[in-house]
């Protein structure tokens, strides 16, 4: 699935565990703020990686390990002009839940976990990652696959790289949350701001600065980004492109395969064929 000369990105998606592998490599600018409805674990394998997250500059160099949690806000760029390879696992929260909360320190009810790190120069860690990758990434028999994803998730717990998040609630982060519901409940009628702003009876120039200052992004921005990653999840399970553009509020599927292009680099049609085997229609 090349989509340039000097870029391209190849994914596969397990059909058993639904865990979809990535390897891509980018020369210059890779890709604008975004982000993903799943953890993301993954290793560059050469190059320097460069991208935001937490507010920080990070570079991943051969090696490194880093790690991004569901809604983490980040880019991509490279360095020079050899650019940068990785690969990269696509976990749920689910998944990640289920297999490392019985590995963990217990003591508190949230459940919801956070990595205390980006990046993770660590050797048995990295080589956990790239087998699992490869186990999955070539269909390896499934007894197989559950060990290198035990591997993992093993090394995974055995580090100081999860924490459990305890956000400070405040009015300003209740209304902020209560915005982002009221985004999804609205997505497919294309609300604006202003309707935004008087349904939660708020002034809708405060309301734009404290949802970016809450979720990294304007309104407009965050809900093209969960739409899209609405349309991965409904891509994958073998729906029509121009059904998901319409029911996730897209103008048409023009529309859907442009942001999907700019944001997955593949088409949404190729995009389904790697997930689902399905005829690439597009």
């Amino acid at each position: 699935m090349k989509q340039a000369r000097q870029n391209w990105v190849d994914l596969r998606h397990d059909p058993i565990s639904g865990i979809e592998t990535i390897r891509a490599h980018f020369t210059g600018h890779a890709y604008d703020p975004h982000w993903h409805d799943s953890y993301l674990i993954g290793v560059t394998e050469q190059g320097v990686q460069q991208f935001h997250s937490r507010r920080k500059q990070h570079q991943s160099r051969p090696g490194t390990v880093f790690m991004l949690e569901p809604e983490e806000l980040h880019d991509g760029d490279a360095i020079n002009a050899q650019g940068f390879t990785y690969r990269m696992l696509y976990l749920s929260q689910q998944q990640v839940e289920q297999q490392l909360s019985p590995l963990i320190e217990q003591g508190t009810q949230q459940r919801e976990l956070s990595f205390a790190a980006t990046l993770r120069d660590d050797q048995q860690l990295a080589y956990a990652v790239w087998h699992a990758f490869e186990a999955l990434w070539h269909n390896h028999p499934e007894i197989i696959k559950d060990a290198a994803l035990d591997r993992l998730f093993v090394q995974l717990s055995q580090h100081p790289l999860w924490h459990h998040r305890n956000e400070i609630i405040n009015k300003d982060a209740v209304l902020a949350q209560q915005a982002r519901e009221w985004l999804i409940a609205h997505h497919a009628e294309n609300p604006g701001l202003q309707t935004m702003a008087q349904a939660l009876n708020i002034d809708r120039f405060r309301l734009s600065r404290l949802f970016q200052a809450h979720w990294g992004l304007p309104p407009h921005a965050w809900l093209v980004q969960w739409r899209l990653c609405q349309a991965r999840q409904q891509l994958a399970k073998g729906q029509p492109p121009v059904d998901v553009a319409a029911a996730l509020g897209f103008a048409d599927q023009s529309h859907l395969g442009r942001w999907f292009k700019r944001a997955c680099h593949l088409t949404p049609s190729r995009y389904q064929l790697a997930c689902t085997n399905l005829p690439d229609l597009a």
